[in-house]
């Protein structure tokens, strides 16, 4: 390797631990690396598994999580190491001086996220849920979006009741007619359309940038061997996403079993997606994203004035992504 060349991920793993561990060959230091690493139901511990691509050099140790809130909250407690979560907990967790980093950023669908009414619901558009009890996921994507919708239409939370639950929660409250309506995303939306006969009201196409953040423990960013196995993981994550993208039948095949929901539930959610996952270093544009969504939530009174995100991303990995 010449002066100046930017060393490969597979340049990193074999010597970044020669240098912190003399005594160690570069194989047996990749190998004592251990990657904590949050997933969703469904997801990395599902997908990578499922597409070959878990032959990691490497020690990985999963944890599932329901919500991407949770796991900003893990890396700031240095439970977790990576983790991926939409925009909106960087949000919170920048106002909160959290303790984590993004490292990469995934572009995926901004389908399967929507507003639903129950069936014979007299609502037609977002304005007509003034003053009714609308559920919705805090810290989330369905958060964001209800409030955006709202503004839409000249209306704030202050004029719906706002209901902040979690996943089973909210559909346990929409199935039971405890809401009328429900801000939520991904397999429970057509579920309940086809058991409840709810419907959309409004979806969040157009709405949402489609960027979710993939953010890694700050505490263990300073060792090579830690980055060069996390740039691995991420590219790895991507290869198996657009092996499924491929064949979204087998996709759909895989995750049905894993999230308890009939498979062609889970095929239609895929199916409608407008585009495909895909994992990439970071751009400036994702952190002037990033700080519209902190702006907005600022603006509706629920995030003080000023959370400034851009501290928040690094660009450390990124001469390890190949894209």
């Amino acid at each position: 390797m010449s002066p100046g060349t930017i060393p490969t991920r597979r340049e990193l793993l074999a010597g970044a631990a020669a240098a912190s561990m003399s005594l160690l060959s570069p194989a047996r230091a990749a190998a004592a690396t251990t990657l904590r690493v949050a997933t969703f139901r469904g997801q990395d511990q599902t997908l990578l598994p499922g597409t070959g691509q878990d032959r990691f050099p490497y020690r990985v140790v999963f944890s599932e999580f329901n919500a991407g809130n949770l796991i900003t909250q893990a890396i700031n407690a240095d439970a977790i190491d990576v983790g991926a979560w939409s925009e909106i907990p960087l949000v919170f967790a920048a106002a909160a001086h959290s303790d984590v980093r993004v490292v990469a950023v995934m572009e995926g669908p901004t389908t399967g996220q929507a507003v639903l009414v129950p069936k014979g619901s007299a609502a037609r558009s977002i304005a007509d849920l003034k003053g009714r009890r609308v559920g919705y996921i805090r810290a989330t994507t369905a958060h964001y979006f209800l409030i955006r919708m709202l503004a839409q239409h000249g209306l704030g939370f202050s004029d719906i009741q706002p209901v902040a639950l979690g996943m089973s929660a909210g559909l346990t409250a929409m199935k039971s007619g405890a809401l009328d309506a429900w801000a939520t995303y991904g397999y429970a939306i057509p579920e309940i359309i086809q058991q409840t006969g709810a419907r959309v009201l409004q979806n969040a196409v157009g709405i949402l940038s489609g960027n979710y953040l993939i953010g890694a423990n700050p505490r263990r960013l300073g060792d090579p061997a830690f980055r060069a196995a996390t740039a691995d993981y991420i590219e790895r994550l991507g290869r198996a996403y657009t092996i499924l993208d491929a064949d979204k039948v087998r996709w759909a095949k895989l995750v049905a079993p894993v999230v308890d929901v009939p498979e062609p539930y889970v095929l239609a959610t895929l199916r409608e997606q407008e585009r495909p996952y895909r994992l990439r270093a970071i751009r400036a544009t994702d952190i002037a994203s990033a700080q519209d969504v902190s702006d907005v939530f600022a603006r509706a009174g629920l995030l003080p004035p000023g959370v400034r995100v851009t501290p928040y991303f690094t660009d450390i990995l990124s001469p390890l992504l190949n894209a």
